[in-house]
């Protein structure tokens, strides 16, 4: 009898539940979007109880759709935006405040201090990270600090923190699992990625209690089961939540970048660039960051990862914001529109820029405007953008890592932009691998649990499920794209330390 495994992903804008069946098709889905929070410019919030609702929400209504017995599905696998922190009642479930988001850029005056302090090389050698705000130490500390009676409440013992997976999986079994695994742990800069495990020298330096910290657990494993009496969830009390993995982490996964030397990129919100490197975490120079991918049946696989903070968000501000365009869609028609960007370079550096610059006080800024520019060209510039952004990436990937990247897989919800793959093909001079399933972040949940579960016997059987839709060559001549490239890096310095630091 077929059996299934549900995926939940729960994103930066949406939550979402993917089922998928042995085969790594899709047989249903649900997704609901919720509020983005913006108290302060560069601020940016998520209310957690919104997202726990619309994840459950989305869950049930994608076991409905799917019209099959419950008892059929073998596992759950989660997957999630990563450093988003959540700290919240230990006995009663409720948040003392707002979720950060990964985005936001409120502690930045924080990470100042702590590099001041010299902690920057000892965060580096122990988490693989680069001190900044968008990591979850420091924004566990702005709660503390800054929500009266929090942190007497954290010493107590009566709070717990977490990223997003920890919050799912919490509520998910009632209250009786504090979980993390590993690939989200790392993303904390409370983690030693060496020794896989909470750091005590960094937890004081950041001023993070570790009795408030979820243990940390490989990434396909038996967490705990979904607790009965959840409202909308009944059915489904019983069923082993078994895997887990940041979204990025997952989408590697998903993608079947299984051998050192495979890369992926998720086209998302932001861009999130990761390359396997096998057992042994590879030191940056060129402004990366090291985490762990997964922890598969004892076997630890680190990556090396390049993330660019706003990347499909800037399509968004284009829709949403200048209301230049009444669609994602509509941002490709425009951009093909025109032969080129007509010399505009947007640089979308809404909340700082992230790798390889990490300026977490650069802003975005649109350069090269005439009296001839038009929404075409804006549009056109925004798509290259994006291209741009991961051409850094990559190209400091190539300089770091141990062996050479010959494919980029991608994914994400601009990936199915042909106008933008291309670009990207031919500012790499690499060939672009777009697979014909391209929710690869919450399949590679999904095939996480499923090996928990027996549903897979192995990496193996997974790597065979995937199939590519379409491979973008480079088709553009090279020293032109070199050109390009060229006035895009001086448009990013235009963008950079903008906004004053506070003191």
């Amino acid at each position: 009898m077929e059996t299934y495994v549900m995926a939940l992903d729960q994103g930066t804008t949406s939550s979402r539940a993917i089922l998928f069946n042995r085969a790594g098709e899709i047989v249903a889905r649900a997704q609901y979007p919720f509020r983005q929070i913006y108290p302060q410019p560069g601020w940016v919030e998520h209310d957690p109880m919104e997202i726990w609702a619309t994840e459950k929400r989305a869950l049930a209504e994608a076991v409905d759709a799917a019209h099959i017995d419950p008892r059929r599905i073998a596992a759950i696998g989660i997957t999630n935006q990563r450093e988003t922190t959540i700290l919240w009642d230990a006995r009663t479930g409720e948040p003392v405040h707002n979720a950060i988001v990964w985005q936001c850029r409120r502690t930045a005056p924080e990470c100042d201090r702590l590099k001041a302090e010299g902690l920057g090389e000892t965060v580096t050698d122990k988490t693989g990270l680069l001190i900044d705000a968008y990591f979850s130490g420091t924004k566990i500390r702005w709660m503390l600090d800054n929500v009266p009676g929090v942190r007497e409440r954290a010493e107590r013992g009566e709070l717990r923190a977490g990223t997003v997976d920890s919050w799912l999986i919490w509520n998910l079994t009632g209250g009786k699992v504090h979980v993390t695994d590993y690939s989200n742990a790392s993303r904390t800069m409370l983690f030693n990625i060496h020794t896989l495990q909470w750091d005590e020298e960094l937890c004081r330096a950041v001023g993070v209690p570790m009795s408030l910290l979820p243990q940390p657990r490989p990434n396909s494993e038996v967490y705990g089961a979904v607790a009965p009496g959840i409202p909308g969830l009944e059915a489904l009390a019983g069923i082993p939540i078994c895997g887990s993995a940041g979204d990025q982490a997952a989408a590697l996964f998903g993608q079947a970048c299984f051998r050192p030397g495979q890369a992926k990129n998720t086209y998302g919100t932001g861009c999130f660039t990761l390359m396997n490197v096998g057992a042994a975490p590879v030191r940056s120079r060129n402004g990366l960051v090291t985490s762990v991918g997964w922890c598969l049946n004892g076997e630890l696989t680190y990556a090396l990862e390049g993330s660019v903070f706003n990347a499909g968000s800037a399509i968004q501000w284009l829709r949403d914001e200048l209301k230049l365009i009444s669609s994602a869609p509509e941002c490709d028609r425009l951009a093909e529109s025109v032969p080129d960007s007509g010399g505009v370079y947007l640089v979308p550096a809404f909340t700082g820029l992230g790798a390889p610059y990490w300026d977490m006080y650069a802003r975005g800024t649109i350069v090269g405007l005439t009296r001839g520019t038009t929404r075409a060209h804006i549009a056109r510039a925004t798509l290259d953008a994006i291209a741009f952004e991961v051409t850094d990436l990559v190209l400091a990937m190539q300089a770091d890592a141990p062996c050479p990247v010959t494919t980029l897989r991608v994914d994400g919800g601009a990936s199915v932009s042909d106008i933008m793959m291309q670009t990207q093909a031919d500012l790499l001079r690499l060939p672009v691998d777009r697979p014909a399933m391209v929710e690869t972040t919450a399949f590679g949940a999904a095939a996480l649990a499923g090996l928990a579960a027996g549903v897979w016997s192995g990496t193996e059987e997974l790597e065979r499920l995937r199939r590519s839709q379409h491979v973008f060559a480079p088709l553009r001549d090279g020293e032109a794209c070199a050109a390009d490239y060229r006035r895009w890096k001086r448009a990013v310095e235009r963008s950079t330390a903008w906004a004053e630091r506070e003191t």
